[in-house]
Formats: C-alpha cells, structure tokens, sequence
C-alpha cells in the first residue's frame, strides 16, 4: 500500500532562516501521526509542506503518492489554528459546516445540506452551537465545528493545526474519538499537531518529536517517551532538567 507520507531529506527555508532541515520519514496509511516539538520547531511549516502551500528548498516530499501541489482538493481536510482564524465574518457555524459541501458560501441551505451538516455537529458534540455566529463561539467550539466541516466530505488526508486548542479534558479526549472513527471509517490517514503530550501517547498510533530536524519518530510507545521529551523541552509533566535525579 502507498505510503500516506514520505519525505526524504525535506528542508525548508525562509531565506537564510531554516524552517526545516533534512526530514525523512514515513507514515503508513491509515495512521495517526502526533507531532509534538516547541514553538519555533516548524511543525506549521511541515503542515504547510504537507498542503503545498510552502514549497521544499530542497528534498523531497510525497502525500498519498503525489506532489502536494497536484494532489485533488479534496484529497485533504484541514483544520486551522483558532488563533489564525478571523471569526468577524457574519456567519453561523452550520453555514460554515455546509462549506465542505459546497465551493462558494452557502448563502442558502436546502433540507440536505442542513439535514447533513447537522448530523456532523452532532457527532463532534456541536450541534447546540449550529445556529450561533462565529463570533460567539469560543475557541473550543470553533474547533468542532471545523472539525464537523471536514466530516461532510470526507478525505484521505487529514490535517488539524493544534485541534484541542481551547478544549477541555473530556472535549480533548472526544475529538481524539472522533479522529480515531474518520480514520476507520474512511481508510483515512490524520496528522495532528498537539501540545498534549498525553492525548498523543494515548490515541496516536504515531509520534514525531520535531524541532526543526526530527529527533524521534515512530510508534506511539517508542518515540515520545518521557526522557525524549525531556531533553526536547527541558521539562515533562513535574520532572525538570534541573532536578538532580531526572535519570533516575
């Protein structure tokens, strides 16, 4: 079977700052790819790679057996950072759900569209927000509706930019189910940028440990573990670096 993913020595660059440098590896069809690493690691960047919205400086890069820049666009669902997102447009959140539906905005919805954008809301535990405008949804909220827009069409690629921002203990762990599902249900692949160093251990069948260059990779109990984390941040959960038995 294809790989989902594959990159061989990836480097990218903004000018004569590196982004990216030398990346190589690949992620099975059909996994859950967590990519953990610090501010400034270029994880953003890699989803952008990914999407063909940043180009390689050199390298290169395949996802589902192709150029990101040829690939179909519905080959690839994508959920943005809440924080990127202007939300001062004067829509609701089940216009915006029909969006994956439709290439220009809904600005009428027939029985279907709202029959099917209302089935995704209420698999993403949105459904009570439907009616709300953008602008009165919080951060976490935004993220499921995002996340019922990308079920009304599904793709074989899905890529979410810190999707438990603004989430809760409980929404975290629902979104990861819900992920989990689309993937089953649709052959799907999912590639997930996380500061929940938990949630990825828990749900991810992969982890990638990112700064800059790779420093692990692998299956979820062999990269990411509590001493890789630790040298990556300095610090994991209430153990630190400068603790005197973080070896022990």
């Amino acid at each position: 079977m294809t790989p989902a993913i594959e990159l061989e020595n990836l480097s990218v660059k903004f000018g004569e700052v590196a982004a990216l440098r030398t990346l190589t590896l690949t992620v099975p069809s059909g996994a859950f790819l967590a990519i953990i690493g610090p501010n400034g690691a270029g994880k953003t960047t890699l989803l952008n790679t990914l999407t063909g919205m940043s180009p390689p400086s050199s390298g290169t890069v395949h996802v589902l057996g192709q150029d990101p820049a040829s690939l179909d666009g519905d080959a690839i669902g994508y959920i943005p950072q809440v924080k990127t997102l202007d939300r001062h447009f004067p829509a609701r959140a089940l216009e915006l759900v029909v969006t994956g539906l439709r290439p220009r905005w809904p600005w009428r919805l027939n029985a279907a569209d709202r029959t099917a954008a209302m089935n995704a809301l209420e698999r993403t535990g949105a459904a009570d927000v439907a009616e709300r405008p953008l602008s009165a949804l919080s951060g976490g909220e935004l993220q499921r509706v995002y996340l019922a827009r990308c079920l009304m069409r599904p793709s074989k690629l899905l890529i979410l930019d810190e999707p438990g921002a603004g989430l809760d203990v409980a929404g975290a762990a629902a979104m990861h189910h819900v992920i989990e599902d689309y993937i089953a249900e649709h052959n799907a692949t999912a590639v997930m940028i996380t500061h929940d160093w938990e949630g990825a251990r828990n749900h991810a069948s992969h982890v990638l440990l990112l700064n800059k260059r790779v420093v692990a990779f692998g299956p979820a109990g062999e990269a990411g573990t509590e001493q890789q984390l630790l040298e990556m941040f300095g610090y994991t959960g209430h153990l630190a670096k400068t603790h005197g038995n973080h070896n022990a």
